[in-house]
């Protein structure tokens, strides 16, 4: 359910302003909403959005330092560091120092990472279906474009 204040921002037709800043709100509270219910069905694996993101980073990518982690994420190096510490406290990841720079750490993987990332995945498949599977197929695929192009021309 949308905020009062979302739904009177957006019906603002004569303030092209306030519909530019509706807009915003109207991600943002999109954002929120899908982060929530994918964390709340992830808190049972002790992980959160940004862990499964590091996690999927570290399958696609393999063993990275945090500093690469934080250069494919966008994270900030402090929320990167709590973030690898979680994963690192609940046996997800290990760090090792890094074969090519002996200052530098590796984050790695392990075994419970992996099997953890797999039931994360099956959990991001049926809360993804609850988010966006009343969407056709073309929609999704409208919205991604949108929100792809989006963040391209933000990022400029």
């Amino acid at each position: 359910m949308l905020d009062d204040l979302v739904i009177r921002v957006l019906a603002e037709d004569g303030d092209a302003a306030l519909r530019h800043v509706g807009l915003g709100m109207l991600l943002a509270t999109a954002h929120n909403q899908s982060r929530e219910a994918m964390n709340e069905e992830l808190r049972a694996l002790s992980v959160d959005v940004r862990g499964l993101s590091m996690l999927l980073a570290l399958k696609l990518y393999g063993p990275s330092s945090q500093r690469r982690l934080i250069d494919l994420s966008g994270i900030d190096k402090s929320t990167m560091v709590r973030i690898v510490d979680e994963l690192e406290e609940g046996g997800l990841v290990r760090r090792e120092r890094a074969p090519q720079d002996r200052r530098a750490y590796s984050i790695t993987l392990t075994a419970d990472g992996e099997r953890t990332l797999a039931d994360a995945r099956r959990i991001a498949a049926d809360v993804g279906e609850r988010l966006f599977g009343w969407l056709g197929p073309g929609e999704r695929d409208q919205l991604t474009g949108l929100l792809r192009r989006l963040a391209e021309h933000t990022a400029k």
